[in-house]
């Protein structure tokens, strides 16, 4: 397998806490979904990131129904001097390394990284994040944003994503909502949370 060599990771900020969503559920030359979603933890230490901790394993109901296999999903936090921007290209790369070819939107994922959050970053600027969070369901399935839109503009829908999010850190607001990750949890209906279910005997190595 090739090494990781991230555009951008020379670009330097204040140490920032940065909140990930891991998400796979198709198998890789690594292994099963989960086995490629705990190396993907390894590559972030290994390019200098510090996972410092690590929220419960899940699975989720593939979207749309019966598109495909359940999926893996869970959430780190990590801590980094990395600029937002250099962080998804990090990412990216990770993902790249694991087979991931961006092709169709809501297909199938070898792994899926997501960017949900770095501390109260707005990029590139609230007017963009809002336009993108306010988008139809019907253009969400053809449009893609071609640059970082932080935070993640989807996080307040999706229970995949806000679960993990809400064991590492319940009290984060979103800086546009104002809202906290367990405000916006309580908020999703009934349905969406239960399908989404917790996995004993599944640890993420964070040390």
């Amino acid at each position: 397998m090739e090494a990781i060599v991230s555009r951008g990771v020379d670009e330097k900020c204040a140490k920032m806490r940065a909140w990930v969503a891991f998400g796979a559920n198709l198998p890789t030359e690594t292994g099963e979904p989960v086995e490629t979603l705990f190396a993907a933890v390894q590559d972030l230490r290994d390019m200098g990131v510090t996972v410092r901790r690590a929220s419960r394993v899940f699975e989720t109901p593939c979207f749309p129904v019966g598109a495909g296999p359940a999926y893996i999903n869970f959430a780190v936090e990590v801590e980094t001097e990395l600029t937002p921007e250099a962080v998804l290209s990090l990412l990216h790369d990770i993902e790249a390394r694991h087979g991931r070819v961006r092709k169709t939107r809501w297909a199938g994922r070898s792994i899926d990284l997501d960017l949900m959050a770095m501390e109260g970053e707005v990029r590139p600027n609230a007017k963009t994040v809002q336009a993108w969070m306010d988008l139809p369901m019907s253009a969400q399935t053809t449009q893609a944003p071609e640059t970082l839109i932080l935070p993640h503009p989807r996080i307040q829908d999706r229970a995949f994503m806000l679960i993990p999010f809400a064991d590492l850190a319940p009290d984060w607001v979103h800086p546009l909502l104002g809202k906290t990750v367990q405000e916006m949890v309580d908020a999703l209906p009934d349905v969406d949370k239960s399908e989404i279910k917790a996995q004993s005997g599944l640890e993420i190595p964070v040390n």
